[in-house]
């Protein structure tokens, strides 16, 4: 339907993204809309553990630039991206050509949701920014991954997140965490070639968070 339409438009809220370096613009589309096997070519060990698919860089950042190469094959015609603050109140506004009204909606939300940290803590006490970011240890990896920006190695995260949903019980997540018996197991297994599941990429960060510093949650 999307490719057939005579008229696309791509619709979301840009924020910090722990490994496409933002979200919004084409990340409605790809991989919003996009086939599982493109999803999980996405979503692979390699782009996933690289060192510059993190927050706000998209600058030769490989998870971003997939995405646009993607967006360049079936591009939307109009985009309309809001950024949103604590409350979730919508703060500013940005639409029109796809690249270039999400390039201006990152670096509003860069300049207005992110500071430079020039140390690293022994002990970093982070959220998820309450409901429904908070709802599943799934989702709190995204704040896990903030502190671990900012944690020193050897050092400690606590988690304050409600994970009302558990794991959660649905998907591939939790059963991932089962195949191997450490963090280093299960990056080990995740960098196999041969493996593939639904959900390892928030696995795989997990994983890689917790073989640099202890997580409480």
């Amino acid at each position: 339907d999307y490719v057939a339409a005579d008229f696309k438009i791509v619709t979301g809220f840009i924020e910090p993204h722990f490994f496409a370096g933002f979200s919004g613009g084409p990340k409605g589309m790809m991989p919003g809309i996009a086939g599982i096997e493109t999803i999980m070519t996405f979503h692979n060990a390699q782009m996933i553990g690289d060192i510059r698919s993190t927050w706000g860089n998209m600058d030769d950042n490989p998870v971003q630039d997939m995405t646009r190469e993607i967006n360049a094959m079936c591009k939307p015609d109009f985009m309309l991206n809001v950024a949103l603050n604590k409350d979730k109140a919508i703060t500013k506004v940005f639409a029109g050509e796809l690249y270039e009204a999400h390039d201006r909606g990152c670096d509003y939300v860069k300049k207005h949701a992110m500071f430079k940290c020039d140390e690293r803590f022994d002990v970093v006490i982070a959220a998820n920014s309450g409901y429904p970011r908070d709802q599943n240890l799934y989702q709190t990896v995204k704040g896990m991954r903030a502190a671990h920006k900012v944690v020193k190695e050897g050092g400690s995260i606590i988690m304050v997140s409600e994970c009302a949903d558990g794991f959660p019980d649905h998907g591939k997540f939790a059963e991932i965490f089962k195949l191997a018996e450490t963090p280093q197991g299960i990056l080990d297994l995740i960098h196999d070639p041969q493996f593939q599941e639904m959900d390892q990429w928030q696995v795989q960060k997990q994983a890689s968070i917790q073989t640099f510093a202890n997580v409480y949650v």
